[in-house]
């Protein structure tokens, strides 16, 4: 704005009037003392005197008094160090093994790996290659397909790999009061439910990032936190509770101060890691599931499992200041292609919500991601999802999105 540039080039007057000589010292680590010039490029701030009083000479303004300039810290080392904290949204890639049914098909794996670049073989080129033949010996145009992300995991790769290298990130940022969400996105039967929830021998995301806020909670002895979770499920375009036996149906409100908040919601205070792992397990008993061509407990419905962690000193002040955060772990239903799944009836009214649900996370991310249309319209009304992260998706929010895919070479266009 015209308001900015006149301060900026106000700040600019007051420098070139100023004594060129002075200098800020800053210490080396050895006891000497090194002259750091304060130039316009580093400046965070400039305070006039009191009085406020300037006047205008041949050379730009001169302040009446002393002039205090506070210097922008450097913080290009500590962001080149790590891509993770200077973005906001992260894209990772989980392959995953082939399983008896495809073993069973006799599919070919697909799917190569070089650093971060995901290579699709074409199944023909696989096919031909495997027969001994020549795709020029056939009229042939071959569909192989590259594309770069994040984070690429192999099949080899196991789930504290996977939350170390996408996820554990979060920690330090949720503690530090931003909100972050975590999705686990991708077709039907790839594995996105195991990414999160994991089992017993190998926990998943969900457990993990519990295990490492209550970690960070004990080693900090000067403050209060207050931990609170709950877990609901999105079926059909309608929230349910999974944190109760009845599984009441929960509305979206919209709240002047909280922002978007679910009435009703259970949301429980928790005190250890067994009880969270408790209310976890419980919340996915009560989890919608039924058996597809494509797999046999396949996931109905979007599960969001969010902890809101609000952190105090312990020492009272004349002002009781608060942080809080907010984490979102979302396990996706998997988007599905009715030709290929087969479903009928209810299963095929199912995927259609579920489609539109995931085009509708898709269209808000596109949104923000597109920096040609900065201000633009974020239609986060489209879904109960996307209404119900609203708080989690746009702004200085950290996203990471964990998209699993199987390497079957029937699962090509998946």
């Amino acid at each position: 704005g015209k308001s900015t540039k006149k301060q900026i080039s106000k700040s600019v007057l007051i420098m070139a009037s100023m004594n060129p000589g002075t200098t800020e010292g800053t210490g080396n680590g050895e006891g000497q003392h090194t002259e750091t010039p304060t130039t316009v490029a580093n400046i965070e701030s400039v305070e006039l005197p009191a009085n406020g009083n300037a006047k205008e000479t041949g050379s730009g303004l001169m302040a009446a008094g002393p002039i205090i300039v506070k210097r922008r810290k450097n913080l290009g080392g500590a962001l080149k160090s790590n891509k993770k904290t200077s973005n906001n949204m992260l894209v990772a890639i989980r392959i995953r093994p082939l399983n008896q049914r495809e073993l069973g098909l006799r599919d070919y794996d697909i799917i190569r790996v070089e650093d971060n670049l995901l290579i699709v073989l074409d199944p023909v080129e696989v096919e031909l290659e495997s027969e001994k033949k020549k795709s020029k010996d056939v009229l042939f145009r071959s569909k192989e397909q590259r594309y770069a992300f994040d984070l690429i995991f192999p099949q080899t790769a196991d789930q504290e790999d996977i939350y170390d290298k996408s996820v554990s990130h979060l920690i330090s940022q949720v503690t530090s009061g931003y909100n972050a969400c975590v999705f686990a996105y991708g077709p039907t039967g790839t594995g996105k439910t195991y990414t999160m929830l994991g089992n017993d021998e190998t926990p998943g995301v969900m457990v993990l990032t519990v295990k490492s806020l209550f970690s960070f909670i004990s080693s900090q002895k000067n403050k209060v936190f207050e931990l609170v979770v709950s877990y609901v499920e999105i079926y059909n375009e309608t929230i349910r509770d999974l944190l109760t036996v009845r599984g009441n149906y929960l509305d979206l409100r919209d709240d002047p101060i909280k922002g978007v908040t679910l009435a009703g919601v259970s949301e429980i205070r928790a005190e250890t890691i067994d009880q969270v792992m408790r209310l976890l397990h419980s919340g996915n008993r009560r989890r919608t599931t039924e058996a597809t061509n494509m797999n046999q407990t396949s996931s109905r419905s979007h599960a969001v499992f969010q902890i809101s962690l609000v952190q105090r000193d312990k020492t009272m002040d004349t002002e009781l200041k608060y942080l809080q955060g907010k984490l979102s772990l979302i396990d996706l239903a998997g988007s599905e292609r009715g030709t290929v799944s087969e479903n009928r009836g209810l299963r095929l009214r199912e995927g259609a919500k579920i489609n539109r649900s995931l085009l509708a996370l898709a269209n808000c991310i596109n949104a923000l991601g597109d920096k040609s249309k900065k201000g633009f319209f974020v239609p986060y009304r489209d879904s109960k999802l996307t209404r119900m992260l609203k708080d989690s998706l746009g702004g200085n929010c950290k996203t990471v999105m964990i998209a699993n895919v199987s390497p079957a070479s029937s699962q090509f266009e998946e």
